[in-house]
């Protein structure tokens, strides 16, 4: 008998998966590979999207997850960085990339003869500020995860039961994010920023996010993880780093990480109109 998860895919037919090695979009790459690919005939494909905006490190381990588990995987460009609608960086930055995506992939779905596309979007995402999924509902990409009522944590608890590598992979939204809105987003900026969360990775952190203020470099890390990063010692370091990295002025957030942060900017008027 088929779980919702496996019914849903069913229904969709021969499918492409945005897949960006995360933990939502691994569990339903991996879902619909067991699902639907059978007898050695591929029905499914997961479909990662490289921009200067997605981190070297992410798109290595999500090809290693993907190898790892059998799951046909191919490598699509986007130009969202030449957009000046997804450059400016306003509150709407989300929706350009998101068009740009499913743009391109509904043009590869065509070609190869796919049936539908589909994303990880779940239920707590719909708490959130994100104009990512109106451009997603206006190019009918289905939501699988969603469809069946799975949230972020029930996710992780099913990929951990299904012995996945990746159910406590901490949360990583693409680099564009880390740049505080109203500064266009450069490819020197997120260079940056990725080579800052590079660095604090090799430092042994787990969850971080460096924010782009221009001239200032805010790190962001766990509050589990404060105290060490708060040592006289640790201080100069992320000194060293970021100023070698061309900020002048490096601060550490006293409030932890918090995924979205760069959203507490935003009018309430905005934020209520991207959901």
């Amino acid at each position: 008998m088929h779980s919702p998860l496996e019914s849903r895919l069913h229904s969709l037919g021969r499918l492409l998966v945005a897949y960006s090695g995360g933990v939502d979009s691994a569990y339903l790459a991996w879902s619909a590979h067991r699902a639907l690919n059978s007898d050695g005939q591929s029905n499914m494909l997961a479909v990662i999207a490289d921009s200067p905006s997605l981190a070297r490190t992410q798109l290595a381990d999500a090809l290693a997850f993907a190898a790892e588990q059998g799951i046909p995987v191919e490598v699509i460009h986007t130009t969202e960085l030449d957009q000046p609608d997804y450059a400016r960086n306003d509150a709407q930055r989300c929706f350009h990339c998101k068009d740009e995506l499913f743009t391109v992939m509904e043009h590869f779905r065509a070609e190869r003869g796919f049936a539908a596309i589909a994303y990880g979007v779940n239920l707590d995402d719909q708490g959130d500020f994100r104009p990512g999924q109106r451009a997603a509902q206006m190019h009918h990409v289905a939501a699988p995860l969603l469809d069946c009522g799975l949230g972020k944590q029930a996710i992780r608890d099913l990929a951990r039961a299904a012995g996945l590598r990746v159910w406590d992979k901490p949360a990583s939204a693409c680099l564009s994010s880390r740049i505080e809105y109203g500064r266009p987003v450069t490819r020197e900026a997120l260079l940056q920023v990725e080579q800052g969360e590079d660095a604090l990775r090799a430092l042994g952190f787990r969850q971080f996010r460096v924010r782009h203020h221009g001239e200032i470099a805010r790190i962001e890390v766990s509050r589990e993880e404060l105290p060490r990063a708060l040592s006289p010692e640790m201080a100069a370091q992320f000194t060293r780093t970021f100023k070698a990295l061309g900020f002048t002025y490096v601060t550490l957030d006293l409030e932890g990480f918090r995924s979205g942060s760069m959203n507490a900017v935003l009018p309430v008027e905005v934020l209520t109109a991207g959901k």
